[in-house]
This record gives C-alpha cells, structure tokens and sequence, in this order.
C-alpha cells in the first residue's frame, strides 16, 4: 500500500502534500525535524489521506494536490 497525505502545521496556517509507503513513520520523521521543509512548522497534524495500490499511484495524486486545482480541493474541503 501507498499513501498520498496533507499535513496542517499546527503553529502557522501551512499545509504539506505528500507520498509514502509507511504513513504512520513518515508523519513522525515530519514531527521529528528530519524533512527540510516541514522542521520549520512543526508540529504537524494528518488531515488528510488517501491509500493507493502503488506509489506510483500516489505519486500522481500528490502531483495533482500541488496543481491549481488541488490547491482549490484542499481549500475547500480540507480544515485549517
């Protein structure tokens, strides 16, 4: 199984769109300050997540979250 995923940063009005085979240990390295871009705006929270047969799959929707008209999607359907 693969996961596509958006994070909320919990201190700041951020969110982070991701792809993954291991959600649960990806979303603790977020936490932990192990990726680049998230250790700014830690602590993060899962708000959203969607499993995929492959990470090929999920790759594709990640890209699409990062599109105008995913941003448009999480705006409206994802709370912040």
């Amino acid at each position: 199984m693969a996961y596509t995923y958006i994070l909320l940063s919990k201190m700041r009005n951020k969110t982070y769109v991701g792809s993954t085979v291991d959600l649960k240990n990806r979303i603790t390295e977020h936490n932990s300050g192990k990726s680049t871009f998230t250790k700014r705006y830690i602590p993060w929270q899962l708000v959203y997540s969607e499993e995929f047969d492959s990470i090929q799959e999920a790759r594709k929707r990640e890209k699409y979250f990062k599109t105008a008209a995913g941003r448009a999607f999480t705006k409206k359907y994802i709370p912040r």
